[in-house]
């Protein structure tokens, strides 16, 4: 038994199919397959059943499951301590990254990064933070920043600081805007975002809370964008509060009064990638430039 079929056998009990489990794992199906059997073969039993469009845990492999991920959680800590020995950190941390670099004080992480960790290659990928977060769960992603109503109960992360957004339509709509109810505000022409972008799922779950859905017209996921937008009447707009605050004291945009959407910028990381001295060494950078103090 191998510590690379051990993790082959994790990550299709979390995808359920072995082509997404190849590429998070970076090798080929039938690379994952033979793992998987010569797993099998050694333990005697059955860990999957296979079926059209994927796969599924067998009772047995879902009782050994819990086994396979406590060993994996403890051979990273023992590779992540011994790595912390040997006094540096190398290889490639890729990042999740959202639209607005300076909202995440990317910049001055990133600088930090490179200059505690010389040897270390750093990537972003920018993406919807839904789409960043299905990344990290699945393990295509060591770390992402995210937007959302909650952090993820399934994976480790900071919260980095509370977000508010706010509707905003064309100053020259301000009586009509202000005076609107939930229902008028729906029949609104809207600028949304793609399904996974964060705006787009706060606007969803706003309208939702109201057994309402917005009526969208323009599909913008660059917030500038859809605050440019919306001052020159093209439709309503979610966008960020201090971007709304600003185009109302400049007399662009009017604010609609009666909602004020919370949600949280959080850094996350998948569990099973917490002790590898690359994210370490990210959340120590965090931890740094949002003064949230060393971890407990």
């Amino acid at each position: 038994m191998e510590i690379y079929q051990l993790r082959a056998f994790a990550t299709a009990a979390r995808l359920g199919n072995l082509t997404r489990t190849a590429e998070a794992l970076h090798l080929t199906q039938p690379a994952i397959t033979a793992q998987i059997k010569a797993l099998e073969e050694d333990l005697g039993v059955s860990l999957f059943e296979r079926r059209p469009g994927g796969i599924s845990l067998t009772r047995a492999g879902e009782m050994l499951l819990a086994d396979a991920e406590q060993i994996l959680h403890a051979a990273g800590h023992m590779q992540g301590r011994a790595r912390e020995l040997q006094g540096q950190v190398t290889g490639q941390l890729v990042l999740g990254t959202l639209a607005d670099p300076e909202m995440l004080r990317l910049g001055s992480t990133l600088s930090s990064l490179a200059e505690q960790f010389p040897l270390l290659e750093i990537k972003t990928r920018n993406g919807p933070a839904e789409e960043l977060l299905e990344m990290v769960t699945s393990g295509l992603l060591p770390a992402s920043y995210y937007i959302g109503i909650h952090l993820p109960r399934d994976l480790g992360g900071l919260t980095l600081r509370t977000l508010h957004y706010r509707i905003v339509g064309a100053a020259r709509e301000r009586d009509a805007l202000l005076a609107a109810s939930w229902h008028e505000l729906a029949d609104r022409a809207w600028i949304g975002a793609s399904p996974r972008h964060h705006v787009q799922v706060l606007l969803h779950a706003l309208f939702a809370r109201q057994g309402l859905a917005s009526r969208h017209i323009i599909e913008s996921d660059e917030s500038s964008l859809s605050l440019s937008l919306a001052r020159s009447g093209a439709g309503l707009a979610l966008v960020r509060e201090e971007l709304a605050t600003l185009g109302s004291e400049a007399g662009d945009v009017v604010i609609w009064p009666h909602a004020r959407v919370a949600a949280h910028l959080c850094f996350v990381h998948s569990r099973a990638a917490e002790h590898e001295p690359a994210v370490v060494a990210a959340l120590s950078a965090v931890r740094k430039v949002w003064n949230l103090g060393p971890a407990r």
